[in-house]
């Protein structure tokens, strides 16, 4: 029985590019093979990565003067490549601070050698809440501007794009990405692990902007040198092969489906019911501001927090599973990506329900 699974990743992938793959696993364009035996260099592959490519652009509008790099080590190797390719030891970086990933971001900075300016730090409300737009100031001398616009743990979201005073923003999307429209031209990199709602782990899409490359540190590894790999097609070294496969069959299913705006639509509502659901109770809380909310990961908790055990377990024999919050916070966390229905979010509104109603 296929589950409705809540994880926040590696996530819930499309049914229909599930039975697709599946179908192509053993014989794939007729040639008697699976996509990760083929060579990445053959002109069937190399046209597979293409179209990838080309569809990630359509959906998201991305300017000319934009490289697309498939890459590898996830959104967490950025966190230290981002700084080997925009600076030198010593340089200053601004970052914004409203959760784990952010702080994550900076510690891999700092042992870059940077010096890290954090211009904004949300610990006061235990980073339930994004600065105020205006509320900091950038360097003027600083590289870039970073910040992550939605902690996965923490569920808190940006509803704004931060003005990075003319510098380079620089945004981990791992959480977001697809999500919804986005102006690329407002960012100097987009990064984003695919295991959200791209596809399977082990790839990371990099969207660089061509006045950025070329800054690598002499010490930079060639996989990691933006330059170098888009001068490769991403290919300088073996890419994680299946993964750009099922990221071109992603892409094709949004495309069908009408879009980043249909897809923000349906994230909208999926969204709303939820957390409509969640305040209209006594029962459970989400602790995020309203106007912080993340439409993509929903932590939750429960009156009695003795009862989260009873929750989880009970949510899985229903085939609602990996409600489990994070442990760094507790409590439960609903990961709502792109491939969740709106019926996985109700069938959880349900059970929400049934729980409390047998918890009275």
């Amino acid at each position: 029985m296929r589950v409705y699974n809540f994880s926040a990743g590696p996530a819930q992938l499309p049914l229909e590019v599930l039975e697709r793959a599946q179908a192509e696993l053993t014989d794939w364009q007729g040639s008697g093979m699976s996509v990760m035996e083929v060579s990445h260099r053959g002109k069937p592959f190399v046209a597979c990565a293409a179209h990838a490519e080309a569809q990630l652009r359509t959906l998201l509008g991305i300017p000319d003067n934009y490289k697309v790099l498939f890459l590898q080590g996830g959104a967490t190797a950025q966190f230290s490549v981002v700084p080997m390719n925009l600076t030198q030891p010593g340089d200053t970086a601004a970052y914004i601070n409203t959760g784990q990933w952010s702080a994550k971001a900076i510690k891999a900075a700092i042992a870059q050698g940077l010096d890290v300016q954090v211009v904004a730090d949300e610990k006061a409300s235990s980073y339930t809440t994004v600065p105020e737009p205006g509320s900091f100031q950038v360097p003027a001398g600083a590289a870039y501007l970073h910040y992550t616009p939605n902690e996965t743990i923490g569920g808190v979201e940006f509803g704004y794009v931060p003005d990075a005073a003319g510098l380079p923003l620089v945004a981990d999307m791992s959480s977001t990405i697809l999500s919804r429209p986005i102006d690329v031209s407002r960012y100097g990199i987009i990064y984003a692990g695919a295991q959200k709602n791209m596809g399977p782990s082990g790839l990371c899409v990099v969207i660089v902007r061509d006045d950025l490359l070329g800054k690598a540190r002499s010490t930079t590894p060639g996989i990691f040198d933006y330059a170098a790999m888009a001068a490769a097609d991403s290919m300088l070294n073996t890419p994680p092969t299946f993964a750009i496969y099922l990221l071109g069959l992603i892409l094709d299913s949004l495309v069908a489906g009408g879009g980043l705006e249909a897809m923000a639509k349906r994230n909208q509502a999926k969204a709303a019911a939820l957390y409509a659901a969640i305040d209209a109770s006594d029962f459970y809380a989400n602790p995020v501001a309203p106007n912080a909310r993340s439409w993509m990961n929903v932590p939750f908790t429960l009156a009695n927090p003795g009862l989260d055990a009873d929750f989880i377990a009970q949510a899985a024999e229903a085939g609602l599973t990996n409600l489990k919050g994070h442990r760094s916070v507790g409590g439960m966390r609903a990961s709502i990506y792109n491939a969740m229905p709106m019926e996985g979010v109700q069938a959880l509104i349900d059970f929400m329900a049934e729980f409390e109603a047998s918890a009275a």
